[in-house]
């Protein structure tokens, strides 16, 4: 039995680049931290809220290329003349990426109690009606 991909099924015409962001979209490197939140904000918004406690929002880099959201984060190593008897909190750094259909943007983000929220918007795809003329061979 062979594999049917997206770009490949009969009805599915010019959905190639949507088989390429879910593959691209898996190969992201996202590990599990920090947590996040994908939130609907209303009809047509969304908001992602990731846990970056510890971070200062220089620590902090977000980009958007290609229709993908990446979210960086990489701690300064303050522990210059400290001793810990136990260092539970480590100052790691991560990547978050996330891949955005056409015609999400990207609003503003905000840190507001350990949280980065970053604001997004999808436009409303206006309905289009054509009719085809069929001309004779």
């Amino acid at each position: 039995m062979s594999k049917i991909s997206l770009g490949s099924h009969p009805y599915m015409l010019g959905f190639e680049q949507l088989e390429r962001l879910l593959e691209r979209s898996a190969k992201s490197g996202n590990e599990g931290y920090p947590p996040f939140n994908i939130e609907q904000t209303s009809e047509h918004s969304y908001r992602i809220s990731l846990a970056v406690a510890g971070f200062a929002e220089d620590d902090l880099d977000i980009t958007l290329e290609d229709r993908q959201l990446v979210i960086r984060g990489r701690q300064r190593d303050d522990s210059d003349g400290r001793v810990f008897l136990h260092r539970g909190i480590a100052a790691r750094q991560f990547q978050r990426s996330f891949v955005l259909a056409d015609g999400v943007e990207v609003g503003e983000a905000i840190m507001e109690n350990g949280l980065l929220h970053v604001d997004l918007t999808r436009a409303r795809p206006e309905t289009v009606v054509q009719r085809i003329k069929i001309n004779k061979g």
